[in-house]
């Protein structure tokens, strides 16, 4: 294959600041079978149709990006570009271009979340998964990752939540049979049955989001509806409410009833309540 120009592409493959890092990295060419995958790859599905069409893109075209690797011992190991990595091999391709940064396991992640979230190639659970693993790993708060991967804490928290969900649940969102905001949607039940109820009704009907919203609005019990209706939520108790969430990086929520409350702090796994109860003893994030 003729060796094209490449580089020009390389601000859709990591965010700007990296891309200035990798003005001053050499693109070299390498032999495929000196290149390994990568374990901390948070994409678990590839798209079958989606790889023929690169495949065939770059067979027409050639490849105008190079791959982002790590240098392993006596091989390469995949930071980003698999898809395209894939596709060479397809194509029987020996000599790959790349640019070798030295990363750790950590940076190697974060790079390979970037990739796929800014070409939106991830599953929301997927991205729950990849932040989860980079929180118990790494002990990464949410907020960094915000920071790291140009989205709000909220939206972090909000995806994390979704593992919360039953697996079935789950899976349908990976197949794409539902989405991430009918997901989001159903967690304000907490009955693990009535979610799964809720979820053969969006598949029989083909419920929207604002219908499937309707729906959990109509079947909430009557106590709720009037606690609902009974006016705006206490100013204070709401900014209280955005502190701690900020403070701690997960979701809290205040309720009260006179004198007397209580206060839920969510988790999402072992690393995650090891991590907020050490902040609440005193300890560091």
């Amino acid at each position: 294959m003729e060796r094209r120009a490449l580089g020009k592409g390389l601000s859709a493959l990591i965010p700007e600041k990296e891309v200035e890092k990798l003005g001053q990295d050499k693109i070299i060419y390498v032999q495929s079978d000196q290149i390994k995958a990568n374990p901390f790859q948070p994409r678990e599905n590839f798209d079958r149709e989606s790889l023929e069409e690169l495949t065939q893109s770059i067979k027409e075209k050639g490849i105008i990006q190079p791959i982002l690797v790590r240098r392993k011992g006596d091989y390469y190991e995949l930071i980003a570009g698999e898809r395209r990595f894939r596709a060479l091999n397809l194509l029987n391709i020996k000599e790959i271009p790349v640019i070798v940064k030295d990363v750790d396991d950590r940076d190697s992640l974060e790079l390979s979340l970037i990739e796929n979230i800014q070409r939106q190639d991830l599953n929301a659970i997927e991205e729950a998964h990849a932040y989860q693993y980079l929180i118990d790993k790494f002990q990464v708060t949410q907020e960094k990752l915000g920071e790291v991967l140009g989205k709000s804490r909220v939206s972090i928290t909000n995806t994390l939540r979704l593992l919360k969900l039953p697996q079935e649940i789950q899976e349908e969102i990976k197949r794409g049979r539902i989405s991430f905001a009918h997901g989001r949607a159903m967690l304000e039940i907490e009955d693990v049955n009535h979610q799964r109820r809720l979820l053969q009704e969006i598949i029989a009907n083909g419920l929207t989001v604002r219908e499937l919203e309707d729906l959990i609005k109509a079947q909430r019990p009557a106590t709720a509806k009037r606690r609902t209706a009974s006016g705006h939520r206490d100013p204070f108790l709401v900014a209280l409410e955005e502190e701690l969430q900020h403070v701690l990086a997960t979701r809290v929520r205040i309720s009260r009833r006179q004198k007397r409350g209580h206060i839920l702090i969510e988790f999402y796994s072992q690393g995650d309540l090891e991590r907020i109860t050490g902040l609440l003893k005193g300890g560091q994030r």
